[in-house]
Parts: structure tokens; C-alpha cells; sequence
């Protein structure tokens, strides 16, 4: 039976993780799991869950609530026509299969090297997020072919390693090769769906070492719960300020933060 004071504290510190994720999306519009795995890691961390599998359960947990808000973002998305569902049809299925992919190589790696992953990656992440232009371009249309079928299954199962969904490599994808940027934030939020709905699936089937309490397969219930909650509540305050302020300062500056803690991520990797 697990501690009630500790049950307790880990309510409030998901409920604080889902309501500063969810402003974060509204304002930006990224979020998901660049923001949740680290700090799903440090909370449980922080209250003495830190079992050999954490990160599994960190990314799990993560992609899971991006089943819900990405279906919900592909739906408000596409009532206003923005989503290519030709780029989703094409791209899909290697997006998904790389997806299966990476839940395999996931579950045979321990929580350090996940850790590390997260950290390099998330590291590229921040610098884009900082420097990267939206005039930048590698072509003037989506890659066919074997070009898309490597991109998609790299972009699938590097997704899943990091537990995140389709905004974070896939609007950056997109925009370089000259798909408008309201349609590749539209599209990448049906990519979210194609990578987490086979992942959690497949995340369902582990056993982790050690979880957090009331965690089913490698997902944490209440975090999912929690932070579903939170980010419904918080996000359209996220939306708000957005239309309130400019939102390029404050870009950068979730690029820095994002940086930090994938430095510190990959950090505690190397035992440093």
C-alpha cells in the first residue's frame, strides 16, 4: 500500500506539472511531452520513485496524453480545413511503424540511456526552437519514396524515445519543405496520434521495475489522469495570453528552459 502523504504530494505535483503544461501549449504551441517527461522524471524522482524503468514510465505516461490532446487538436484543426490528410496518408504508416519500433528498443534500454537520449535530443529541440527559421527550406515539397520512408520511421521512432508527439520534429519537417505553418501545426497534431495510440499500446505490455504507484503496464494513472485534466483547464489561458502578447521572447526563453533541463537530463545520464 502506498503512502498516503506521499500519494498526496504526488496529486499536487502532477496536478502543478498538467496546469503549467497545459498554459505552455496554449501559449506556444509546444508542449506535450518536451515539457512532461522531464518533469514526470523529476516528480517521481523527487518522491522516491526512481526505479530502474522510470524513464519507460515517463514516456509512456506522456504519450498517452497525447492520444487525448492530439485527437482533440486534429478535430478542431480540421473543422477549420488546416490538416493535410494527404501528408497524413502518405506519412502514417512509416511514422508508425517506426513508433513500434521504438516502444521495442525502449523497453530493452535502462533508464540512463533513455535519459541521455532525451537529453541530446531535447538539447536539438531547444536550438531550434531558438534559432531555427520559418523561411528555411530543403525543398519545395514533401519527400516521396524512399524518402519518406526513412523521415517518417526516424521521425516515429525518435518521437518515442523522447515520448513526445508530432509537433516538436514535425512542424520543423514540414516548414522545410514549404508546407504553410498553420497547416503543419494542423497535420503534426495527426502525426501525435499515429505515434502514440501503437506506442502506448505497446507500453501497456510492459512490466516496469518499481513504478509509481497505480501504474498499468509503464502508465501512470493518475498522471494521466491529472495532467488531462489540468491541461483542459489551463490551455485556452495559454491561448489567451498568447493573443495578449508578442510571443517570440517568450519562444526563446521556453527554448532556453527546455535546453536546461534536457542539459541537466543528460547530466544525471553521464553521473555527473
Amino acid at each position: 500500500m502506498a503512502d498516503p502523504v506521499l500519494l498526496a504530494q504526488m496529486v499536487v505535483l502532477l496536478a502543478v506539472i498538467g496546469a503549467v503544461a497545459g498554459v505552455i501549449a496554449g501559449l506556444l504551441g509546444v508542449g506535450g511531452g518536451i515539457v512532461l517527461v522531464p518533469a514526470f522524471f523529476y516528480a517521481f524522482t523527487a518522491l522516491g520513485y526512481d526505479g530502474p524503468n522510470l524513464m519507460q514510465v515517463c514516456l509512456a505516461t506522456s504519450l498517452a496524453t497525447i492520444i487525448v490532446t492530439s485527437v482533440k487538436s486534429v478535430r478542431a484543426h480540421n473543422r477549420r480545413g488546416a490538416v493535410d490528410w494527404g501528408i497524413l496518408r502518405g506519412w502514417g504508416p512509416w511514422i508508425a511503424l517506426g513508433a513500434v519500433v521504438g516502444v521495442i528498443a525502449a523497453s530493452g534500454l535502462r533508464s540512463v540511456f533513455l535519459q541521455a537520449i532525451f537529453g541530446i535530443l531535447g538539447l536539438s529541440v531547444g536550438l531550434y526552437l531558438a534559432f531555427g527559421r520559418q523561411d528555411w527550406r530543403l525543398g519545395a515539397a514533401m519527400p516521396k519514396g524512399a524518402g519518406r520512408t526513412i523521415t517518417g520511421g526516424v521521425m516515429g521512432f525518435l518521437s518515442v524515445l523522447m515520448g513526445i508527439g508530432g509537433g516538436s520534429f514535425g512542424v520543423p519537417l514540414m516548414t522545410l519543405f514549404a508546407v504553410p505553418i498553420h497547416r503543419a501545426v494542423a497535420t503534426a497534431a495527426g502525426f501525435g496520434v499515429i505515434i502514440a495510440v501503437p506506442s502506448v499500446a505497446g507500453f501497456l505490455l510492459m512490466s516496469p521495475e518499481s513504478p509509481p504507484p497505480y501504474t498499468l503496464g509503464a502508465v501512470n494513472l493518475p498522471a494521466f489522469g491529472l495532467v488531462i485534466a489540468m491541461t483542459l483547464i489551463t490551455t485556452p489561458w495559454g491561448v489567451k495570453l498568447a493573443h495578449a502578447m508578442d510571443p517570440k521572447p517568450l519562444k526563446r526563453v521556453f527554448a532556453a528552459f527546455i535546453m536546461v533541463m534536457a542539459a541537466n537530463m543528460l547530466r544525471k545520464a553521464l553521473g555527473f
